[in-house]
């Protein structure tokens, strides 16, 4: 295994990481900006306005791309699996 090999398993598994994270994450920020602008024009000050839909956001993308981004992992760590006599050597 050369330093090569090494490189592009280790950059796969962070855009796969990067990807798992943006797909949940970047929607409850996008909803976390739009209610917390709502806020400040109309002055309400209350956290669970902020929370729950952040939360359910966060939940729905989870229940939507969930099956995609256990698919990706598992594909990842199949083809590691596979690889391993190649990557040894």
């Amino acid at each position: 295994m050369d330093a090569m090999n090494i490189g592009d398993i280790f950059s796969e598994a962070l855009f796969i990481v990067v990807t798992i994270v943006s797909v949940i994450i970047v929607p409850s920020l996008i909803v976390g900006l739009i209610v917390s602008t709502f806020q400040a024009a109309t002055q309400i000050n209350e956290q669970t306005l902020s929370f729950l839909p952040r939360l359910l956001v966060t939940l729905l993308m989870m229940i939507v791309t969930g099956p995609f981004l256990i698919a990706k992992v598992v594909d990842y760590a199949q083809n590691i699996f596979m690889n391993i006599p190649i990557l040894i050597g």
